[in-house]
């Protein structure tokens, strides 16, 4: 009796810190971002200048590699690159997670989070190409303070009477979404099936138990190594899961698509080709159709063409910029790193500080936020609601406040596409003058012939997180032009 008596008050307490966690992480009190009409913006490897919607007079010389991805004057374009990138955040009222009777991940799914936008920019890429954007993109209003609260304050109520309760309520679920007017367009075709590979990315990460690449699965995963939900999962931890996650994912869309985790910082290029040759059980893997229908093979686009003999894959790379804090040194290296297209971001960041970095402007880093939480959306459904799952408000961070612990996600579609890659990194990686060591190294041959993941303990596939007091992040809504 005393052991159901404690197990009772564990759950009433699970509950109630779900509900704080749900609350705290839907208000948004903070300033709008600013961003320069003076300066160059970079979008994983996109370049806009706002300055010639003024006068026209863009320095292009100030902008990485003008001639590819560079945009003149035109922010609505850059609302739109942004806007379109996959945005998941902390949800609530899901189905308990594995081994857990969570039903929300606010609080210390952050980083969780992060890695499953970077997974989902690596998907983008794979299926639909850089040039991509959602069509309705630009018709999304901001996430201004009145109606992040507002949404709050009935969280609240809805959150606490469930609590008390002991059931959740699920009259809220289901969202509006705004039909599209644009009909009879000569490009219809070629749009439909591109929605349709959207559509389908995003089902993957549903929160239930059956998306392959949802909170779910990524938790089931995390068991093994010795991670539970409610527990803090670090960079290097994530870049783990995922890999699993996708060579795991038994699915047609994805067996054309694994990863790779680099092992001590160091990139082994045998390792990788080995990776871009599939395996026959990923070639001869079947499922049913996804999110209303998924695109057939013979209906891919020609940017997720892949020659028969080869498999595109997430190269995915745990460093440490740096001890307590980010050595400056690096400041130049992110910045280079999130220039070229084929990095699809960077993820890292303390317990409740997790961040999913995509560009830069001067020395500020351009980061989606996980930090909001949202109600759970059912994915099963063929029209699904596209809106939370997309972010209109870029937020901005000080380099400086960048936590140097993190994961730098490449995308290669085949072993020639990742020669150019290291190619060029191999020249972004060359120490300057003050700085000895390159945050990562390229190296011929085959790694160490052990599983990193399945030999460690979770604690030493981490580097030692140094604490220093609370730091508060800068969080915004929309974003002003100065």
């Amino acid at each position: 009796m005393e052991n159901k008596g404690s197990d009772e008050v564990e759950k009433l307490k699970t509950k109630f810190c779900s509900v704080w966690n749900n609350v705290k992480y839907s208000w948004a009190l903070k300033s709008k971002t600013l961003f320069s009409r003076n300066s160059p913006v970079l979008l994983l490897g996109k370049c806009y200048h706002f300055k010639a919607d003024d006068d026209g007079s863009a320095d292009e010389a100030s902008c990485r590699e003008p001639e590819e991805g560079f945009s003149m004057g035109n922010v609505e374009a850059f609302r739109k690159d942004f806007t379109s990138r996959v945005w998941l955040t902390y949800r609530e009222e899901f189905p308990p997670l594995p081994g857990s009777t969570l039903t929300t991940d606010c609080g210390w799914g952050c980083l969780l989070r992060a890695g499953q936008m970077m997974l989902a920019q690596a998907l983008v890429l794979h299926f639909l190409g850089r040039d991509w954007s959602w069509s309705e993109a630009l018709t999304l209003q901001p996430l201004d303070t009145e109606t992040w609260t507002a949404s709050a304050a009935k969280r609240l109520v809805a959150s606490l009477e469930a609590s008390l309760q002991g059931s959740p309520k699920n009259s809220d679920r289901q969202q509006s979404e705004p039909q599209s007017s644009s009909q009879g367009s000569a490009e219809e075709a070629e749009a439909h099936l591109k929605e349709m590979y959207h559509r389908t990315i995003i089902s993957w990460f549903g929160d239930t138990s059956s998306a392959l690449l949802g909170l779910h699965r990524l938790v089931r995963l995390g068991l093994t190594m010795g991670k539970n939900a409610g527990n803090w999962y670090g960079p290097a931890v994530v870049a783990h899961i995922l890999k699993k996650a996708v060579e795991e994912a038994m699915d047609s869309g994805l067996a054309g698509i694994t990863a790779y985790v680099s092992q001590d910082c160091t990139v082994y290029s045998a390792d990788v080709a080995d990776c871009h040759k599939p395996p026959s059980a990923r070639q001869a893997s079947v499922s049913p159709p996804i999110a209303g229908g998924g695109p057939s093979k013979e209906d891919q686009p020609g940017s997720a063409s892949i020659l028969p003999d080869s498999q595109a894959v997430i190269i995915l790379i745990p460093v440490r910029l740096g001890g307590e804090k980010i050595n400056p040194e690096y400041f130049e290296f992110v910045k280079n790193i999130l220039s070229v297209e084929y990095c699809i971001g960077i993820i890292g960041g303390k317990p409740k500080q997790a961040c999913y970095f995509v560009g830069f402007q001067d020395d500020s880093l351009i980061y989606m936020d996980p930090h909001y939480c949202q109600s759970f959306v059912d994915v099963s459904n063929g029209d699904f609601p596209l809106q939370s799952f997309h972010c209109p408000s870029p937020k901005k961070i000080p380099f400086s406040r960048m936590d140097p612990s993190c994961t730098i996600g490449f995308y290669s579609r085949s072993l020639q596409d990742y020669d150019r890659i290291r190619e060029e990194l191999s020249k972004l990686l060359q120490p300057s003058t003050k700085e000895k060591y390159p945050a990562f190294t390229f190296v011929q041959g085959h790694g160490r012939d052990y599983d990193l993941s399945a030999g460690l303990t979770p604690e030493k596939l981490e580097w030692p997180f140094i604490r220093s007091p609370p730091r508060t992040v800068t969080t915004a809504g929309d974003f002003v032009l100065l």
